[in-house]
């Protein structure tokens, strides 16, 4: 078995096509040992209700993997997610009313208890997946953690069998992995180093078949944070670093944009809810499909980047934390009222909105890719926009005549495990040997297993957004507007330095990280691993002052594209915009990128007004100065 279905089996969690798999929990209660005959009618009513609500829960629970994996706006797999809510809310408060007879007359253990609390922090961790709304990923937060601090788990090591030693293991894979999306990045190395020490623990007690598979999943935790500390900063109260969206921070284009971050953004709110027609993002493809880089389960390193990077910051602190401690001094608990809390707070806010629906593809087949964008773009509402995200290998090119742009430059890499054989057993049923079929193949068919551009086309009937991060990213430069919808296209560089390129596999895609840390991605090509926390803070406020005169350079010229303005009207794509000239900007000044082809580019592009603005070179090579990496850039007029 392949070590990702050996991860993904071990701790049956984060599953990217947003299924919810479960162990079984058959062994988990077990009813055989109540003696019946010494418990009074009250008693039995107790225990048979306890057990009916068992029983109920884990049928909803295991359920949910029967659920369409794609169509969210379909309220199927929303009833059913709140009818099992519901039967977890009735558990958890009737065991908390009934625990002294529970634990007496039907031998309740602690860590039975906390079976039931995990799979509510499952059901919020997976109702985040379902909806990308990261305040349901801080509700699963406070249960993992719960669980943790009362040490439900402590005895699971004096147990005979493995089996619940086996559930601690897999509680600790699933903490970790809600506190990488949350970045909490010191619990987690604190996290990692105890389940190293349970995992010891297993081996030396249990001596299992799986004890490798275990350590393989400690390693690739350990691989992907190192992956993913791309730069250290001393100072303790900056020790975490979000790339989540804080709407206020970003500035917007138009007459306001000397105004504070804040007054922007409230002006911004009241602009696009008097104007109607204004395009927001609403569903995101991300795919990831680039051999070797690190992941960690199905999540890739640029994958995981990204997403966080079309989430809005949680809200603070509020009622709905308060009500979620209530599982840490044992009170009442109110789940299914958390959730709608949650719904109700979010609508009276006009600084809160919806997070766009996204959906994550490691590593998916053409048909799997395909089935995945179709459902969004069906779901996708009027003046609503589709983004795409490709991370992936190349997918060149073979033909000699390279005429038609749909198809004839190649495209991206789709996983091709699961078609291997298809086309050489059917040329091959046609009486033709294999060198026949190869020939044929590489002169008359395109590859099969790749995403063209022309594969695009049918969707471009709605506003598409896309990002390609590949070295074949230019065979998507020449995308037709055939339905005159507005359309709009970051393309990586083809090229990238040597010692670059090489650390792609381990450090993720150069083009990604500036679209989503753009500072990291400065320090990142300045080879800068270390920051004190003042030059840190000094580099942060340049950043956000070249994106107010990049603001700025938009609303005072004449010669951009509309459809820049169109896609600006959302705070995500807005971001990607600034962030896209900031990286031309930074690569076309570092003395290391040299030539067109190592700079990323757009369609449309951008007006050398704006990529070559001197205003904005200026300020980016007083960042370089503020880093004390000044020699690294060119000479503003020796750019050439």
């Amino acid at each position: 078995m392949s070590s990702k279905l050996e991860i993904n089996r071990l701790i049956d969690t984060n599953k990217t096509n947003n299924s919810l798999k479960s162990y079984s929990t058959s062994n988990v209660f077990d009813h055989s040992d109540i003696d019946w005959s010494q418990l009074d009618e009250k008693e039995k009513k107790i225990v048979n209700e306890f057990i009916y609500l068992l029983d109920k829960s884990r049928q909803l629970f295991n359920g949910l993997r029967e659920l369409p994996q794609y169509g969210h706006k379909n309220c199927q797999w929303n009833t059913y997610f709140a009818r099992t809510f519901d039967v977890y809310t009735k558990l958890w408060k009737f065991q908390q009313q009934n625990r002294q007879i529970l634990e007496q007359k039907y031998n309740l253990k602690r860590w039975q208890i906390g079976e039931i609390a995990s799979k509510i922090g499952q059901l919020y961790y997976h109702y985040y997946l379902r909806t990308s709304e990261s305040n349901y990923l801080k509700e699963s937060y406070s249960f993992y953690q719960a669980i943790q601090s009362r040490a439900y788990y402590s005895k699971a090591n004096k147990e005979e069998k493995p089996d619940l030693m086996v559930k601690k293991l897999r509680f600790y894979a699933r903490f970790i992995v809600v506190c990488l999306l949350l970045k909490k990045t010191k619990q987690v190395r604190d996290l990692i180093r105890e389940l190293g020490r349970q995992i010891d623990d297993y081996v030396k007690i249990y001596d299992p078949e799986d004890q490798l598979e275990w350590q393989l999943v400690k390693n690739e935790i350990n691989d992907f944070l190192e992956a993913d500390s791309l730069l250290n900063i001393d100072n303790e109260n900056l020790s975490s670093f979000s790339n989540r969206l804080v709407p206020s921070h970003v500035p917007v284009i138009g007459p306001n944009t000397m105004m504070s971050y804040t007054e922007q953004f409230k002006s911004q709110l009241l602009n696009n809810s008097m104007n109607s027609s204004s395009l927001f993002l609403a569903e995101i493809i991300i795919v990831g499909n680039c051999h070797n880089q690190i992941k960690f389960s199905e999540l890739s390193l640029d994958m995981y980047r990204m997403l966080q990077s079309v989430e809005r910051e949680p809200s603070p602190p509020s009622l709905n934390e308060t009500k979620l401690q209530n599982i840490t001094n044992e009170k009442s608990m109110t789940t299914s009222l958390i959730i709608n809390d949650i719904d109700k707070n979010a609508s009276q806010s006009i600084i809160h909105r919806e997070n766009p629906h996204k959906y994550l593809l490691y590593k998916p087949s053409f048909s799997q890719f395909y089935t995945y964008v179709s459902s969004a773009f069906k779901d996708l509402s009027p003046h609503s926009v589709l983004m795409i995200y490709l991370s992936a290998d190349a997918c060149e090119s073979q033909s000699r005549a390279q005429i038609e742009h749909a198809y004839d430059f190649g495209g991206v890499r789709t996983n091709s495990k699961k078609d291997v054989g298809n086309l050489s057993s059917s040329m091959n049923g046609l009486g033709l040997s294999h060198s026949e079929t190869h020939h044929r193949k590489s002169n008359l068919s395109k590859e099969p297993h790749c995403i063209f551009p022309g594969d695009l086309y049918p969707f471009s009937r709605k506003p598409i957004f896309l990002i390609v991060d590949s070295s074949n990213s230019f065979a998507f430069k020449n995308f037709p507007n055939l339905f005159g919808q507005p359309f709009l296209s970051l393309l990586a560089p083809q090229h990238l330095p040597p010692i670059f390129q090489e650390r792609q596999h381990h450090n993720g895609n150069l083009f990604t990280l500036f679209l989503t840390n753009p500072l990291f991605a400065f320090c990142y090509i300045c080879n800068i691993s270390s920051l004190t926390g003042i030059v840190y803070s000094k580099s942060q406020d340049q950043i956000s002052a070249i994106f107010i005169e990049i603001a700025r350079t938009f609303y005072k010229n004449k010669q951009i594209e509309s459809v820049f303005f169109q896609f600006s009207a959302d705070d995500f794509l807005r971001v990607f915009i600034f962030r896209f000239v900031f990286c031309y900007c930074s690569l076309k000044l570092h003395r290391g990128f040299k030539g067109t082809d190592y700079y990323p580019s757009s369609q449309p592009q951008l007006p050398n007004e704006i990529i070559d603005n001197k205003s904005i070179l200026k300020m980016i090579i007083e960042l370089a100065s503020i880093l004390n990496i000044r020699q690294l850039f060119l000479e503003i007029n020796d750019d050439e």
